[in-house]
């Protein structure tokens, strides 16, 4: 889904560019351009950013703290 019109940004590329390194709002903005032009989209933008780091922290957690599982 496109996020900002003006740069032509989608959800995706958003979540491609945290996938890449991104660790914020800001990096992610620098390497979209979203939200630079008309500023619509940054509440949006936050959002996909806000919860594909949330997914991220949740799976390396995960990764972490193998669960195991024990034959009784």
């Amino acid at each position: 889904m496109y996020v900002c019109l003006c740069q032509g940004v989608t959800d995706g590329q958003i979540r491609e560019a945290i996938y890449e390194g991104c660790c914020s709002y800001r990096e992610v903005r620098q390497a979209t351009g979203v939200g630079t032009q008309c500023g619509k989209c940054a509440c949006l933008a936050k959002e996909v950013v806000r919860d594909t780091l949330a997914e991220l922290r949740g799976a390396q957690a995960a990764a972490a703290f193998p669960v195991e599982f024990v034959p009784a």
